[in-house]
């Protein structure tokens, strides 16, 4: 597969809380066929799968692996007293998971070139953090707006680079990439949500991010290629619940490695699943 990309290829993760177990998946799927990218670029829960695959190249799926099939709600949104005016739970368990992952303090550090993608908080804007502290940028590119802090850095007031990019493929075409590579979108079919009104708010939110997205994939892929590994996964769980780690993990290895094995690349243009064929420019 990798010999089919030109380079540089671009990893892209994007985000989605609890999702973001599939990406363990995935990765298990490119580390076994030895794929390495040239640059990795993550928004939100996707910084922190990218952040350790920089660092960790050929085995970051099994710590993935590891941490999410442990990992509980609690351990992530500790909602409770303490918490401060500008979010509902504190960023205290996002840095113990980040210091355990084994990685430098400066994003430079890392073996693989790196980006966490985050939004200005004022103007609006995407931000890409390339350089410099790595904890507070993947800590920015987290921040849910109303969860978790924002984050100060460099003058600007920075949250969870979803608000802009959910999955940053832009980013990587302007940072170089010649093909680009994405971990993964989440659900793409929808049923009707229960008549609550957390339930309709929450769907109307992954609409709005399914429009940003295939916006952003259908430009990028008209000068690239663009491969969107699928995960398998058709009964996605809610973002906060961490019940279903296993099944993201083993369900998406599978389903990508498949992909793989049929891949063939030959030229601009979306690759991607489509029920069982495979689908891209050409084709």
């Amino acid at each position: 597969m990798g010999n089919s990309l030109p380079r540089p290829v671009a990893v892209v993760v994007g985000g989605g809380g609890v999702l973001g177990a599939a990406h363990a998946g995935v990765g298990y799927a490119l580390e076994r066929r030895g794929f390495v990218p040239d640059l990795i670029i993550g928004t939100s829960v996707g910084a922190l799968t990218g952040a350790v695959a920089a660092a960790h190249p050929d085995r970051a799926a099994p710590w993935l692996d590891r941490v999410w099939t442990r990992l509980r709600r609690r351990d992530v949104f500790p909602i409770g007293p303490g918490t401060s005016r500008a979010a509902l739970c504190g960023d205290g368990g996002l840095r113990r998971l980040i210091g355990r992952a084994g990685l430098p303090p400066l994003i430079e550090d890392l073996p693989i070139p790196f980006t966490a993608v985050a939004t200005d908080l004022v103007t609006g804007g995407e931000v890409l953090l390339d350089r410099g502290d790595l904890e507070s940028a993947l800590l920015a590119s987290a921040a849910i707006p109303g969860i978790f802090p924002p984050v100060a850095r460099d003058g600007r007031m920075l949250v969870d680079g979803g608000v802009i990019a959910y999955v940053p493929v832009r980013a990587a075409l302007a940072a170089g990439a010649a093909s680009v590579v994405v971990l993964s979108l989440g659900p793409s079919r929808f049923t009707a949500p229960p008549p609550r009104a957390g339930a309709i708010a929450a769907r109307a939110g992954e609409l709005l991010f399914r429009h940003q997205v295939e916006r952003d994939l259908a430009e990028v892929a008209r000068r690239l290629p663009v491969v969107v590994l699928p995960t398998g996964v058709e009964r996605w769980p809610s973002p906060w619940d961490f019940g279903h780690a296993r099944r993201l993990i083993t369900t998406a290895a599978g389903a990508a490695g498949d992909f793989l094995d049929r891949l063939d690349v030959d030229g601009p243009g979306l690759y991607r699943q489509t029920g069982r064929a495979l689908t891209g420019a050409g084709r």
